[in-house]
C-alpha cells in the first residue's frame, strides 16, 4: 500500500478571530476541505509547513465541517509580515510521528494519582493521549471537565487505551469550529 501523501499548498486569507482571547494578536485559515481530507485524521494534528516562505510548526484543530483551522501567532504574523485580511500562500505537510501532547495541570495531577491509569496512559500512542486530551479539554463546564478527567482515569484505569464516544473531528457532536471571524 502506497502511504498517502499529506503535502498540501494552498492560498487563504488570514482572518481575524471575534474573540481572540488574550493579548496577543493572531489570526486564522480554514484549510480548503480537499487539503484536509490529505492529512492522516480529522481530529487534531500536527503539521510542518511555511507561509509565504516563514516556517512553522502547528496543531491544527478540527473545524466540525470536516477539515481543519490553523492558528498563526503573533511571532510568526511579525515573522512573516502578514495581517488580517491578507492572502498568503500556505504548504503544509503532517509530521511523522505526532509529538507528545501538553497534559493539563489538572489532568497530569489525577493521572499521577492513579497509578493504574498512568500505567495504561503510559503504554498508550501519542495519537491515543491527544485524543484524550483533546476530550478533556473540550469540556465547555468547569464541572464537566472534572467529570471527564475522572472518567478518564477509571477508563484508563480499566486498561482502555482509546476515549470511547468521542468525535474528535466535531462533526457529528459539532463539539468543535474554527473560531469566528471579524
Amino acid at each position: 500500500m502506497t502511504p498517502k501523501n499529506t503535502s498540501s499548498e494552498f492560498t487563504a486569507e488570514l482572518l481575524c478571530p471575534e474573540s481572540p482571547g488574550d493579548d496577543q494578536p493572531w489570526a486564522f485559515v480554514i484549510l480548503p476541505k480537499e487539503v484536509s481530507e490529505k492529512l492522516p485524521r480529522r481530529g487534531r494534528v500536527t503539521v510542518e509547513g511555511s507561509v509565504n516562505g516563514h516556517e512553522f510548526r502547528v496543531l491544527l484543530e478540527p473545524d466540525g465541517q470536516k477539515s481543519h483551522w490553523l492558528k498563526l501567532n503573533a511571532e510568526l504574523l511579525l515573522r512573516s509580515g502578514l495581517d488580517f485580511g491578507d492572502e498568503a500562500h500556505f504548504d503544509v505537510e503532517a509530521v511523522d510521528q505526532e509529538p507528545e501532547p501538553e497534559v493539563p495541570p489538572d489532568f497530569r495531577e489525577a493521572l499521577n494519582e492513579a497509578p493504574e491509569a498512568k500505567a495504561t496512559w503510559d503504554s498508550t500512542t501519542a495519537i491515543a493521549r491527544l485524543d484524550w486530551v483533546h476530550w478533556v479539554t473540550s469540556a465547555k463546564q468547569a464541572k464537566t471537565r472534572a467529570k471527564r478527567i475522572n472518567d478518564a482515569c477509571d477508563m484508563l484505569a480499566s486498561g482502555k487505551k482509546r476515549v470511547c464516544c468521542f468525535d474528535p473531528s466535531g462533526y457529528y457532536s459539532k463539539a468543535f469550529s474554527a473560531p469566528k471571524a471579524v
